[in-house]
């Protein structure tokens, strides 16, 4: 029976002894086991690997980036919006309805024309020799024209603004009344097909609550400078053919 104890009490040491090293070798192994569900305690990472202490701090805000982007306008206009007559009148033909004879003809066509006068991003003027029409391909450009000009502005940290179309689609009628006025008004104009329009480039309409307080006033030259880097961009993209109107003071823009 004094034996039996005693080999109990040999290996009772040994034990101890084993677990001794271990922990000597492993000292973590003797840490607290106790876990919590609490999110602090688990690492976010997707490789499972425990987060160092550093990262179960309370989490700082995110800093964004405020730095507002540079106006760079484009080196020249004319040479960056170049496209005659001729090559926009090309691109009319190919892509417009047939041409329109007068307005009680218009009212027939509607259904190869988008009405733009509702375009959220632009601002038609006050029409005299054409109505707000245009084929499906130019009214989206138009619409992307307004809303990447919006992104712009916003980017740059300047006040909204919409730009104004002075001209869209015109009747054979229209263009025959224009041109006793116009010398630049040609018997054959892109106008005619529903593929081309004017954008004013020294005239802009604010974008504000009427009935808030006014808005910080922006030069007619900075918010041009930012329309022409558009512009630039949907002609590089080979969405468009432009010309730069010094006369009528717009941009005349035909689809492509």
């Amino acid at each position: 029976m004094k034996l039996t104890k005693k080999r109990y009490l040999i290996g009772f040491m040994g034990i101890v002894a084993v677990l001794a090293v271990v922990r000597a070798e492993f000292p973590r192994i003797a840490e607290s086991r106790t876990s919590t569900s609490s999110p602090a305690s688990i690492s976010s990472s997707s490789a499972g690997a425990i987060a160092p202490a550093d990262s179960l701090a309370e989490p700082k805000p995110i800093s964004y980036q405020t730095k507002k982007h540079k106006i760079y306008s484009v080196p020249s206009f004319k040479a960056c919006f170049p496209d005659t007559q001729s090559v926009q009148l090309a691109a009319a033909m190919k892509w417009g309805v047939k041409r329109v004879k007068n307005r009680e003809d218009a009212e027939k066509r509607k259904s190869e024309l988008v009405y733009v006068g509702a375009n959220p991003y632009v601002h038609i003027d006050k029409l005299y020799s054409s109505i707000p029409y245009l084929v499906p391909r130019a009214a989206v450009l138009l619409q992307d024209v307004g809303q990447a000009f919006f992104d712009s502005l916003y980017v740059k940290g300047i006040a909204l603004h919409r730009p104004i179309v002075t001209s869209v689609l015109r009747t054979e009628a229209d263009v025959t009344k224009l041109r006793r006025h116009n010398g630049n008004a040609t018997e054959n104009s892109c106008h005619l097909y529903g593929t081309t329009f004017d954008i004013c480039y020294n005239r802009y309409e604010t974008v504000q609550d009427p009935d808030g307080p006014a808005r910080r006033a922006v030069r007619n030259d900075s918010l041009k400078y930012v329309l022409c880097e558009v512009l630039r961009d949907m002609r590089e993209q080979g969405r468009c053919y432009i010309k730069y109107e010094v006369k009528q003071g717009c941009f005349h823009m035909t689809v492509r």
